[in-house]
């Protein structure tokens, strides 16, 4: 599995009002699933003891990962997460997803369970000590690389190595409910653990809630502020001639449009450029077949892959005549875009390399 639903194995799931869905297209699905589907370290719904802020016990954990009122409701939910101790203040409370969590100083010593986490600290200019690897890669994201460090790996988003954490001795853990609830109270043994909901579209939030720990909330605001600037920007260059996009995506098993409640789809909104109607949903994204990928069309079509090309349909897709009537095909305006930026960096650091390839797009002479 990989951040922002980008896991290669889907949660079976029921027809209810949030989950199957389609769109007047036979076959075509929306996905509730940010994030989704069997969370890393096989998460479930035993969360020891953890509890919301405020009291109550935790979000009932199927929901959360498959879609459903928690799923559509999630920033709202994180309101009040973070601190309220000064710059430079410690101890310090910080409320998050599993709870509270008290720092006593300022972290040196940082573990981070998801490609999210590891782009905020590492846009904070701090370098974790250790990282979890995605299952298609087992190597730091290329866009991080040079400001990242070294850290350790321990394990995958799907498998922590607890005894790796232990080892590295981390005054800080950073990570999400989704992915790893049912690791949380071991987790919180080996240093102070701070959790958001989910990774994925609410990743704002996150980034803030990442800071506090750190007292660095105001340089985490300035960035969002810098990057909201430029998606505006953008936007005004544009003008009233804002061309459709579709951030499509190749992965083991499955074709996807991303929709409206992902990572993509809230930089898209914040340009913002119009994406197709059947991609106008509160979702995460909408499944085709390789026979509907005329329904990908736009003025422009991004599209990644997870993985290994080969272990997708990738090629029988591009290979195909039905995507060679596409208009961005025909127009030249389908272009390849880094999965690890687009899809997985899921922080500011890469949603500003997601707006420079758009501008590259839409607007290259702005």
């Amino acid at each position: 599995m990989a951040p922002d639903s980008d896991g290669p194995t889907l949660v079976p799931r029921t027809p209810t009002r949030r989950r199957f869905l389609t769109v007047g297209v036979a076959g075509a699905v929306v996905l509730g699933l940010d994030g989704l589907l069997a969370a890393c370290g096989g998460s479930g719904g035993t969360g020891g003891s953890g509890t919301r802020p405020g009291g109550g016990s935790s979000p009932d954990q199927k929901s959360v990962k498959q879609g459903g009122d928690d799923y559509a409701t999630v920033i709202e939910k994180m309101t009040g997460f973070g601190t309220d101790a000064a710059p430079g203040v410690y101890p310090r409370t910080v409320k998050h997803a599993m709870g509270e969590t008290v720092i006593p100083a300022k972290p040196t010593r940082v573990v981070v369970l998801d490609t999210g986490e590891l782009d905020n600290v590492v846009s904070l200019g701090i370098q974790p000590v250790g990282v979890v690897h995605t299952d298609a890669s087992k190597s730091l994201p290329p866009y991080l690389k040079d400001k990242a460090g070294n850290p350790a790996a321990v394990g995958t988003i799907n498998s922590l190595n607890l005894e790796a954490i232990a080892a590295l001795k981390p005054d800080l853990i950073l990570g999400s409910q989704l992915r790893a609830q049912d690791q949380y109270a071991q987790l919180s043994k080996i240093a102070p653990t701070v959790f958001s909901l989910r990774p994925g579209y609410p990743w704002k939030q996150n980034f803030l809630l990442n800071a506090s720990p750190f007292g660095l909330e105001a340089e985490a605001r300035a960035q969002l502020d810098a990057y909201r600037a430029a998606a505006a920007a953008i936007g005004a260059e544009l003008g009233d001639k804002r061309p459709t996009i579709t951030p499509l995506r190749f992965m083991p098993g499955r074709t996807r449009l991303y929709a409206e409640l992902s990572f993509i789809g809230t930089i898209l909104t914040d340009v913002p450029l119009p994406q197709p109607k059947i991609e106008q949903v509160k979702e995460l994204a909408v499944e085709v077949s390789p026979e509907q990928i005329d329904k990908a069309d736009a003025d422009w079509i991004v599209y990644g892959v997870y993985g290994s090309p080969s272990s997708t349909n990738q090629d029988a897709v591009l290979g195909g005549a039905l995507w060679k009537t596409l208009g961005a095909v025909k127009s030249g305006q389908a272009r390849p875009v880094s999965d690890e930026t687009w899809f997985l960096g899921l922080g500011v650091t890469a949603a500003n390399a997601v707006l420079a390839d758009l501008k590259g797009f839409v607007a290259p002479g702005s």
